[in-house]
């Protein structure tokens, strides 16, 4: 087993491509979070009467703003943890690692486990990006940041714990799904386009409101306990460790259908 992690530590290390994701992601959860952050600084000049918009109290907006990071971010985790899988395939290296280890569900479990400090990496960045620009733009609003309160704190460690899982979901997704090109579109289309829409639609719905709490998206959100979708009237959010329970299913869920389809297949 240590052969294996070490192996795929090294795969996923010696590209480019994890600090090029990284990068991204810090950059877009800081854009993000910033640009909510100091619409509500400037409202005034904007024509609006408060920093706070009606009906959010300004502990449930700053958590909002932090959360952007998982809101909206949760797809570059995501990528990276599928291209783990998705790389070799593409790339017929998957044919080296099966011949040199014939355990194919050890190699998809050192594969999890090797993402899991780079993802935690993209959590720590991304919640840290998030935090940086949410919070200058509360401050020139005169709202409070909330980063003197303990379970700020806590939400926001969630948050990185939720970017962390996103990346475990991404190795499963990948082995089940091997085409790169398919999964990485997939991912995009269902991170950015898909699920937003759905959550929004079942939030209008009733009697399917709380079905929307059971999408990955809003499970991760539900670890932060605060999410931008919910504030907008698109379902409420489970407990934050029923959240996490949520998402790991997902993830353990793909890499079981994984491990049965693609990983059981002759890949010569």
């Amino acid at each position: 087993m240590k052969a294996a992690l070490t192996s795929e530590v090294r795969k996923v290390v010696t590209t480019r491509l994890w600090w090029v994701l990284l990068i991204c992601m810090v950059a877009g959860s800081a854009f993000m979070a910033g640009i909510v952050a100091f619409s509500f600084a400037f409202a005034d000049q904007l024509g609006g009467e408060s920093a706070t918009p009606p009906g959010m109290d300004p502990r449930m907006m700053a958590a909002t703003i932090y959360g952007l990071a998982v809101s909206f971010g949760y797809v570059f985790p995501a990528i990276l943890g599928a291209l783990a899988v998705t790389g070799e395939v593409r790339h017929r290296t998957i044919d080296t690692t099966v011949l040199a280890d014939p355990s194919r569900g050890r190699i998809i479990i050192a594969k999890l486990v090797a993402v899991l400090p780079v993802a935690a990496l993209y959590g720590v960045a991304g919640m840290a990006g998030a935090v940086a620009t949410g919070a200058a733009g509360l401050a020139l609003a005169d709202s409070p940041t909330y980063l003197d309160d303990a379970s700020m704190w806590g939400s926001i460690g969630m948050g990185a714990v939720a970017l962390t899982t996103w990346g475990l979901v991404g190795v499963g997704l990948g082995a089940a799904v091997p085409h790169q090109v398919a999964v990485i579109v997939a991912l995009i289309g269902w991170t950015q386009l898909v699920e937003p829409i759905l959550r929004l639609v079942l939030g209008l719905i009733e009697p399917l409101a709380g079905v929307s709490a059971y999408l990955p998206g809003a499970a991760g959100d539900a670890m932060v306990g605060a999410s931008f979708y919910s504030t907008t009237g698109a379902g409420d959010l489970l407990a934050p460790w029923a959240g996490f329970a949520v998402l790991l299913a997902y993830g353990a869920l793909a890499a079981i259908i994984g491990w049965l389809t693609t990983f059981r297949r002759d890949l010569t």
